[in-house]
């Protein structure tokens, strides 16, 4: 199995709107996603806590597939695609690891 773990911090103001207006479509649309790729095993899409350091980043998509050719298949999905047009226009910083996890 191989974990995916992208990270985003967002933009204050983007496209017309704010970080958290931003932020709640971010996570609308990564959602979106867990139905429309076949090569996803699990997927978690999470938020930096309310009560927790705000220089955190704001959001995580959090990946599992079988195998690297998994998480190719997703990358070159036209829907992680467009997802990553999205999120490349709000977001300041990315920051993301892949790695294999031991049985």
């Amino acid at each position: 199995m191989v974990r995916h773990i992208v990270m985003f911090e967002l933009l204050e103001e983007a496209g017309g709107k704010g970080r958290k207006e931003n932020l709640a479509l971010a996570k609308e649309k990564a959602e979106a996603l867990r139905e429309k790729i076949p090569s996803l095993k699990a997927y978690q899409v999470v938020v930096n806590a309310k009560k927790a350091d705000q220089s955190n980043y704001d959001i995580a998509l959090i990946c599992d597939f079988e195998d690297m050719e998994g998480l190719e298949a997703y990358q070159n999905h036209p829907d992680h695609k467009a997802f990553g047009a999205f999120i490349g226009g709000i977001r300041r910083n990315r920051a993301c690891i892949d790695f294999e996890l031991e049985a």
